[in-house]
């Protein structure tokens, strides 16, 4: 999944919205039928340049452009009035080139930091336990299933976005930070489970006490990742056409990191402490 999810991602690309790359966003429902063609055609017409026009539901139509002036912006709206009959506007974003630019830096940056003080935290927090598996191998494995989780869901978005003309925005930044939560959180469980059954010396070899962790712990996370599975369906079937992006990147992410959780992070360990027997 990860090797696909970077393939898509270098093939295909990620559509960065304006969030990122600065620019106006401008949402309308027109009073007459009409195709994306027809009002790009229209707005290139009478100057504006580097359009991207997405029809959404009926007869409604996101419109991209560079960023707007509010004279630029009303003139817009009034050419689509004329041409279609009338134009509701249902929203408007602009954000300038050098804000996206330090967005996207920021956003690097703070989920960087982020996970780097997570896993601190857990190496601390596991440091009583140190046999077999040094603690601070539970914060790196931590880390890296939260990372395979996100590539995963970041992968598949930029598969859908491809056919469904889908960006990254402010709402999938969020979606992301809420999946890694979720990974960290489902990790954290089951290696906690270790942890209490390595202290009471429960198993007779570290891959038992691993095994009956993850037995003990499989209902509570699949029951839990069901019901937030299903929750998000909801939004993603029965909401509008602004949160379903969302929706969608979060069930994905959440059911990257509840595979992660369970088939991953734990056999990793065990996985880790065979090589370590190995080359001892």
């Amino acid at each position: 999944m990860v090797a696909g999810s970077l393939i898509a991602f270098f093939v295909l690309g990620i559509r960065w919205g304006i969030d990122f790359t600065g620019g106006s966003l401008l949402e309308v429902t027109l009073s007459q039928v009409t195709d994306t063609a027809s009002v790009r055609t229209i707005l290139e017409g009478v100057g504006y340049t580097n359009l991207q026009v997405q029809e959404i539901g009926e007869q409604g139509y996101l419109i991209r452009t560079t960023d707007l002036s509010e004279e630029s912006h009303q003139a817009l709206l009034g050419t689509l009035r004329e041409t279609y009959g009338g134009a509701e506007e249902l929203r408007f974003d602009s954000i300038g080139p050098v804000i996206g630019h330090e967005l996207k830096q920021t956003t690097t940056w703070g989920v960087i930091l982020i996970l780097a003080l997570i896993g601190g935290y857990i190496a601390f927090a596991f440091r009583k336990v140190s046999l077999p598996i040094a603690s601070w191998k539970y914060g790196l494995l931590t880390i890296a299933c939260a990372f395979h989780d996100v590539i995963v869901m970041v992968g598949v978005y930029v598969i859908a976005g491809f056919f469904l003309g889908w960006e990254v925005n402010a709402a999938f930044v969020a979606a992301a930070l809420t999946v890694l939560g979720y990974s960290i959180n489902d990790t954290v469980v089951v290696f906690d489970r270790i942890r209490e059954n390595l202290a009471n010396r429960i198993g007779k070899d570290f891959e038992e006490t691993v095994d009956m962790s993850i037995r003990q712990t499989f209902a509570r996370s699949l029951n839990t990742s069901i019901t937030t599975i299903l929750a998000i369906a909801a939004v993603l079937i029965f909401g509008g056409d602004t949160t379903r992006p969302f929706a969608f990147a979060l069930m994905v992410g959440i059911a990257a990191g509840s595979y992660s959780s369970i088939f991953l992070a734990s056999p990793a360990l065990v996985a880790w402490e065979y090589a370590k027997k190995k080359k001892a």
